[in-house]
C-alpha cells in the first residue's frame, strides 16, 4: 500500500526481546543475572509513510543501544522494507531491568563478556527488523493527532546544591545538608496519537523526561511503561500500541527527597504510569490532527572530543578496576569506580573522539522527534525544544547507539556521578544541541 498526496499511512507492531535467566542484567556496577520475568520486554515499532517518504520510529525496554545493534539492525529493516536505515530512530527506554548488551561497542558493562548476553546481542537486530517489518505490512490510511500533557509530581532534578557548597547526587531523602535542586525538571508529555478514518486505534507514542529506575532487584521488567500500556489499551477499549520513549532525562529521577517514603520496585512503577496514563487519557481529548503531513528525515554524524585524563590516571584507573574485578572485600568507592572504567574506555579510543548521529524526523509542520546518543541533561533538550520551529518536539534519548552521560558545560566544574562518568568533553552537548537545532531547522523549511 502506497499512500495518496497528503495522505498519512502508519502501522505498528511489538516483538518480544525478554532474555532468558541468567542473563546479566544491565544498570548498575555489578553483575546481577536475571532470575525472573516480571512483565516481558518488547521492540516496539511505529512505521510512517507520507508523500513517497516512510520512516519507523522504535524503542526498546533496555536499558541502552549500542552502534552496531542500530547499525544491524538497520541494514536488516532496509533489506525487509525498503525503508532507508537513516530513516530508522531507534532509541531506548533506559529501563534498568532490562539485559547487558555486548558486541564491539559495548564498553565497561559488568556481563558483557557473559556467553548469553553475546548471543542475546547477535539476535536483536533480526528481532528489531521483525518489530518494524510487522508494522510496515500492517500501515493503513490514519488520521495523526498531537498535543501535550503535563505532570509535575513524579520527575525530579537528582543534583542539589548542598550546604557545604558543593553539588550532591541523590543526596538522600529528608537530608537536612539539601538547599535546592541546581537543574531543572521537564514537565511536558508529548503525545502523538494515530487512528484510523473510522476512529479506531492504531498506536500512540508517548514521552517523558524521567529515569526508569524504579523496579531494581533481578527479575526482568520494562518498569512504568508495563503500566502505562496496559491501561491505556484498557481505557480505548482496544489493543492499543503505546510505543514510550525517554526524554533527555541525564540529571532526572523520581525520587522526591522532601518524601519519607521509600519509592523503588513494582509499585512505584506501576504508581508512576499510571499517573503518566491519566495524563494522556486527559490529553486526548484536547489533541488535534495535523494540518500538514509531509515526513522528512535528516541526520548528521557529529565528532566530539574526549575528555582529558589526569596524569597517571590509566595506571590507577587499571589497579581500582582489578581491584573491583577480584571481589575484593573492601571495594573501592562508588565514584572511584565509576571514574576508572570511565578512564579504561577513554583510554583505549587512544585519542579518537567520540563520533554520534544527531537525527531528526518531521511530520508536517508542526511534528518533530529528535533522537540523541547518550543520557542527555535536561537543560540541553529544554534548549532544542525552545529553539525548535515545531510546535511539538519531541527528544529520544539513547537513540542510535549511546556513549553514556553528556552534561550542560555549566554543570561540568559541579563534579559528582554523571560528569564524573562522562565519555566526552565540556561543550559536548551544546554542541549536540546546535547541530538538533540547524536539522530541525532545515526540515521546517523543507515544509513550506
Amino acid at each position: 500500500m502506497n499512500a495518496d498526496k497528503g495522505e498519512v499511512l502508519a502501522g505498528a507492531a511489538a516483538v518480544k526481546i525478554t532474555p532468558p535467566p541468567g542473563t546479566p542484567m544491565a544498570g548498575y556496577y555489578y553483575v546481577r543475572p536475571a532470575a525472573g520475568v516480571h512483565d516481558d520486554l518488547h521492540a516496539k515499532a511505529i512505521v510512517l509513510e507520507s508523500g513517497g517518504a516512510m520512516a519507523a520510529l522504535v524503542a526498546l525496554d533496555l536499558l541502552t543501544t549500542t552502534r552496531w545493534v542500530a547499525e544491524e539492525a538497520r541494514r536488516e529493516i532496509e533489506r525487509a522494507t525498503g525503508i532507508p536505515g537513516a530513516q530508522v530512530m531507534i532509541s531506548a527506554t533506559h529501563a534498568h531491568t532490562g539485559p547487558v548488551l555486548g558486541g564491539p561497542d559495548a564498553g565497561w558493562f559488568f556481563g558483557s563478556d557473559n556467553d548469553l548476553v553475546r548471543q542475546y546481542t547477535a539476535a536483536l537486530p533480526a528481532r528489531i527488523a521483525e518489530a518494524v517489518k510487522l508494522a510496515c505490512a500492517a500501515r493503513r490510511p490514519v488520521t495523526v493527532l498531537a498535543g501535550e500533557g503535563r505532570e509535575d509530581s513524579i520527575a525530579f532534578n537528582r543534583r542539589y546544591r548542598m550546604k557545604d557548597g558543593t553539588v550532591g547526587w541523590n543526596p538522600g531523602k529528608l537530608n537536612p545538608n539539601i538547599v535546592k535542586p541546581v537543574g531543572r525538571i521537564d514537565p511536558a508529555l508529548p503525545v502523538v496519537y494515530f487512528e484510523t478514518p473510522q476512529r479506531a486505534p492504531v498506536a500512540l507514542y508517548a514521552n517523558y523526561t524521567v529515569h526508569l529506575d524504579n523496579v531494581g532487584g533481578a527479575e526482568i521488567s520494562s518498569d512504568l511503561p508495563c503500566t502505562l500500556a496496559k491501561l491505556l489499551a484498557e481505557a480505548t477499549g482496544s489493543s492499543l500500541l503505546t510505543l514510550y520513549t525517554t526524554g533527555a532525562c541525564g540529571d532526572v529521577n523520581h525520587l522526591d527527597v522532601k518524601w519519607a517514603e521509600p519509592q523503588h520496585g513494582h509499585a512505584n512503577a506501576a504508581r508512576m504510569g499510571t499517573l503518566l496514563a491519566a495524563e494522556v487519557l486527559r490529553a486526548l481529548p484536547k489533541l488535534q490532527p495535523l494540518r500538514s503531513s509531509g515526513l522528512r528525515c535528516r541526520h548528521e554524524m557529529v565528532e566530539l572530543d574526549l575528555p582529558e585524563l589526569a596524569p597517571g590516571g590509566v595506571e590507577r584507573a587499571q589497579a581500582v578496576i582489578a581491584k573491583v574485578r577480584s571481589a575484593a572485600a573492601t571495594q573501592p568507592q562508588f565514584l572511584e569506580q565509576v571514574e576508572a572504567f570511565k578512564v579504561a574506555d577513554v583510554a583505549e579510543r587512544a585519542g579518537k573522539p567520540q563520533v554520534v548521529e544527531v537525527q531528526v524526523i518531521a511530520l508536517g509542520a508542526e511534528v518533530a522527534w529528535v533522537a540523541l546518543p547518550g543520557e542527555i541533561f535536561v537543560e540541553l533538550g529544554l534548549k532544542i525544544k525552545a529553539a525548535s520551529p515545531f510546535r511539538h518536539t519531541i527528544i529520544a534519548e539513547l537513540a542510535n547507539g549511546s556513549i553514556g552521560y553528556i552534561p550542560t558545560a555549566r554543570a561540568w566544574p559541579q563534579g559528582n556521578y554523571e560528569v564524573v562518568s562522562a565519555r566526552c568533553a565540556k561543550g559536548s552537548g551544546e554542541r549536540l544541541v546546535k547541530t538538533a537545532v540547524r536539522l530541525l531547522k532545515e526540515l521546517a523549511k523543507a515544509d513550506r
